[in-house]
């Protein structure tokens, strides 16, 4: 019996460190619930552009941005070397503090890059179907 709750045990840390490892290498947001997603063109790294072109603030698009966001890897890039595309500005309920992103915007059928605006400059890779649906808000508002 003790050799059971001994596996057991094994089998829940493994799963612990696993799944902290797997946070480590994702993206995340607040726990609060997001009021409104704002998307601005970019200045560059490490800038963000308060001229915003497009609040998205309907629950089923600011889902899209927050699963492309929570679901995007870490991944090796040098892309901190290009302009981003846009600036992604995730507004919270409550006044707490928004997070800022830049967003390098896939072609169709590509994957897209995220990177904090505050940060190490580790940047994140989204799917591919996150990126068409990001392409589609984004250029039917405009």
């Amino acid at each position: 019996m003790k050799v059971f709750y001994s596996l057991l045990l094994l089998l829940g840390l493994s799963i612990i460190a696993g799944c902290q490892s797997d946070q480590e290498n994702m993206m995340v947001l607040l726990d609060e619930k997001v009021k409104e997603i704002n998307i601005s063109k970019s200045g560059g790294v490490g800038d963000m552009n308060q001229d915003i072109f497009l609040s998205i603030n309907d629950r089923k698009s600011i889902k899209v941005f927050e699963k492309a966001i929570k679901t995007a890897v870490k991944q090796k890039s040098d892309v901190t070397t290009a302009k981003p595309d846009y600036d992604v500005m995730v507004e919270y309920e409550g006044g707490f503090p928004t997070h800022a992103i830049h967003l390098w915007l896939g072609n169709e059928d590509e994957k897209s890059t995220l990177m904090y605006m505050v940060g190490e400059g580790e940047t994140y890779s989204t799917s591919i179907k996150l990126t068409n649906q990001m392409r589609h808000l984004i250029h039917s508002e405009r």
